[in-house]
């Protein structure tokens, strides 16, 4: 009787055994050998593999690797049986633990990126067969990591003795344990590093250390996607965050302005879901409050699933690259408002106009919440960290929902000055006079509910408020 298909984790993080059903009868016998589903559902990752290998093994004692790949790899036996050896080379505090199986065709594990892999076939005409995530290409094996088989550390126990065992001339001369530079993590790419978001995930990133690369539109402009498709090899990527956009929302409204935005903020996100989606790789797309039509009442809050319908075209091409951002298998697309961070900003504007003993006219008919970039970044580093369930989240600071002209008074009080200089005017006041006006959602307050039970709770806006200020 065939054994039923299970998942087993080992000591080595990711590397997982997997137990195959083998149907048998006077013929032979029959397995499904790789069965997304199914296998998915298990508890495999769900990895899109690209390309299928086979190692012919004419006798026994032929000894391949340790060899760490720039992918995920699910590997076995077609026919024979092996001793499969497997070595953790990624950096961490796993590096060089050791798990070793016995495979026929009944057996299968998976191998993630940077976990060196290797065997020993067991009987003569053995067939190693497996699935990786990646195509293989020249250029990929520079980031190959090695590891000798008769290495003392991991002192890996081949069944047949190496000096009898057939090997490469290669496989003899990888280096030891002790010489072996650690795998790191695939990075995340970075869109848009230059904007206040970018420049807030640069810093926290590199704090703690997480391998990224930063793109600005002079690596990757997102409203020309033929300039940058074919420039990267995608799947070298565990993820990329777009925080990119088209955000002159009044400008937006003109000839010029229309294009460009839906350019950047719709058809650029679009190109950028579709190679996430062939490279299998997440994708992380920030989006705006101000695909809302502010009229719920004062008091409530979008949540995600709130049916879209943006006033402005600014809104409307925000709406469409959300749509575009979701035909990537894997995306988390974040809904942010009123947002805050380094660079040209409200509060800056505030903070100068206060210090410069002008008062200002501000706002007091849109509600809403700030975000401030400090959250915002480590709520999508939360998200990626934790592997959250995919889908939509609203990010914003947490705090009582207020009025531009309130955060204006703030900011004057927090810089010493008599928030009684903040006039307050309503939204059509303000704009009265201007050549190019797009309309403004009158709330804008955001439910946090989804991104609180994910385990991340943002500051509260009045707290984050006097951090920045300081």
């Amino acid at each position: 009787m065939a054994k039923e298909l299970r998942i087993t984790e080992t000591e080595i993080p990711g590397l997982l055994i997997i137990d195959l059903p083998v149907h048998g009868d006077n013929r032979g016998w029959f397995k499904e050998n790789w069965q997304r589903e199914k296998m998915v559902a298990a508890g495999l990752p769900d990895f899109g593999p690209v390309q299928n290998n086979i190692s012919f093994n004419a006798s026994a004692g032929t000894t391949r690797g340790i060899h760490a790949e720039p992918w995920d790899k699910f590997v076995s036996v077609a026919t024979g049986k092996i001793f499969g050896a497997w070595v953790d080379l990624r950096e961490g505090e796993s590096f060089g633990a050791t798990v070793t199986v016995e495979l026929g065709p009944d057996t299968a594990v998976f191998v993630p990126r940077g976990v060196g892999n290797s065997f020993q076939t067991l009987e003569d005409n053995t067939a190693y067969t497996y699935v990786v995530n990646d195509h293989w290409s020249a250029d990929a094996q520079g980031e190959y990591s090695f590891l000798n088989l008769a290495d003392e550390t991991v002192a890996i126990e081949w069944p047949i003795d190496l000096a009898e065992a057939e090997l490469s001339e290669k496989d003899k001369n990888h280096p030891r344990l002790a010489e072996v530079t650690p795998v790191k993590p695939a990075p995340l790419l970075i869109v848009g590093a230059n904007g206040q978001l970018g420049r807030e995930l640069v810093r926290q990133l590199t704090e703690a250390g997480t391998p990224f690369v930063a793109t600005t539109r002079n690596e990757l402009d997102l409203a020309h996607p033929e300039s940058w498709l074919s420039s990267f090899r995608w799947r070298s990527y565990r993820a990329i965050i777009n925080a990119a956009a088209y955000t002159a929302v009044d400008n937006a409204e003109t000839a010029e302005g229309r294009a460009n935005a839906w350019a950047a903020n719709a058809s650029g996100v679009a190109a950028l879901a579709s190679v996430a989606r062939e490279a299998n790789i997440l994708l992380v797309h920030v989006s705006t409050d101000y695909v809302f039509d502010g009229t719920l009442s004062v008091g409530q809050e979008y949540a995600v699933d709130a049916t879209v319908a943006p006033l402005s075209v600014y809104g409307q091409s925000k709406a469409a690259g959300e749509v575009a951002a979701a035909v990537a298998q894997r995306h988390y697309i974040v809904r942010t408002s009123w947002v805050i961070g380094d660079g040209k900003n409200f509060v800056e504007t505030m903070k100068s106009l206060a210090e410069r003993g002008i008062d200002p006219k501000v706002v007091a008919d849109q509600h809403g919440r700030p975000t401030f970039t400090q959250d915002l970044a480590a709520a999508i580093i939360h998200l990626l960290e934790t592997e959250a369930d995919y889908g939509m989240y609203h990010v914003s600071n947490t705090g009582d929902v207020i009025t531009w002209a309130e955060l204006a008074k703030s900011v004057f009080e927090l810089r010493g000055h008599d928030s009684a200089r903040v006039g307050e005017v309503t939204t059509d006041e303000y704009f009265a006079n201007a050549e190019n006006f797009a309309p403004r959602p009158e709330n804008s307050a955001l439910d946090l509910s989804k991104i609180k039970d994910a385990g991340f709770t943002p500051r509260d806006h009045a707290q984050a408020l006097k951090e920045y200020l300081q």
